[in-house]
């Protein structure tokens, strides 16, 4: 019978090497929950596995699109479709693993459904969307509820607020509040690797030293070379860094520590994030999870 589960950690926890022999282990295929690992070409700065790494274990939510392409909630939510149904059509399990809880958080809680676009409504948004801090003042005026949660700069959440309130005339709010999210997942084991915050440290500065070996530097050149710096992939964490040492701003050891740096930052706001979001999770050290899920399954 078809089982699903998920192992949620901050970056660098060893969630990656876990659920590969897992998968092995429970015959399961991997959906990845990386905002990052997503992009084609973005593969030093995004820690993915390595094809030897994966060591024959199908995974989604990898190299899905490139780094000029959209991929949020929804493309996600396509994701997740497509490798259920692998997993169930192979009479294999599915291991849903990564560090990006507002995928699962998605999963778990859903989302709600968003009317169709007519051309011409997206037509006009995409008129009036260059005038961005303008349709922001005019959307926060007839929606102050809904648009109070939305940066001024956020370009995209701006857009399909607005797509929705120019095609529906109802307020984003008021549209919200009528159509209820639903959840993908009636119900998910959730499994969180517990890392002691200096093991972590070490680890992030371990994998920084990695990337920088690997050639991050020069995989930056080459996104910046394709793609520009437009892409709000080209502001994720190695990426934006490595920018700035290209630009001479910060010097190559500057570069390591604020990888790093920033890292860390990035994995404490992922476990904040996992505390407050999830309930009922079976929680273990990296040593023990692996017979913990086990034993489950």
């Amino acid at each position: 019978m078809y089982k699903e589960f998920a192992i949620i950690a901050p970056t660098a926890s060893g969630k990656t090497a876990l659920s590969i022999r897992l998968a092995h282990k429970l015959d399961a295929v991997i959906l990845s929950l990386d905002s990052l690992a997503v992009y084609k070409k973005i593969d030093i700065a995004s820690a993915k596995p390595t094809i030897q790494e994966r060591d024959g274990i199908i995974h989604f939510g990898i190299d899905c699109v490139f780094p000029n392409e959209v991929f949020d909630v929804i493309e996600f939510y396509a994701e997740y479709k497509k490798a259920k149904l692998y997993a169930q059509q192979q009479n294999k399990n599915l291991i849903i693993v990564g560090g990006t809880g507002f995928y699962l958080k998605a999963l778990v809680d859903g989302l709600s459904k968003t009317p169709f676009i007519s051309e011409a409504t997206k037509n006009e948004v995409d008129k009036k969307v260059q005038n961005l801090e303008s349709l922001y003042t005019y959307l926060y005026t007839v929606d102050e509820k809904y648009m109070k949660n939305i940066k001024s700069t956020d370009k995209y959440r701006i857009e399909k607020a607005a797509e929705i309130y120019f095609e529906t005339a109802i307020i984003p709010s008021a549209y919200f509040e009528k159509n209820r999210p639903q959840p993908l997942i009636d119900s998910l084991n959730i499994f969180e690797i517990q890392t002691d915050p200096e093991v972590l440290r070490k680890r992030i500065q371990k994998r920084t030293k990695i990337m920088i070996q690997e050639g991050i530097i020069d995989e930056v050149i080459s996104l910046e070379k394709e793609y520009t710096r437009l892409p709000n992939c080209m502001k994720s964490i190695g990426i934006k860094e490595t920018l700035d040492y290209l630009d001479n701003k910060i010097s190559k050891n500057e570069l390591e520590l604020l990888i790093s740096t920033h890292t860390a930052q990035l994995a404490k706001r992922q476990r904040t994030f996992n505390k407050s979001q999830f309930t009922n999770i079976k929680k273990e050290t990296l040593d023990n999870i692996e017979n913990l899920i086990v034993s489950y399954y």
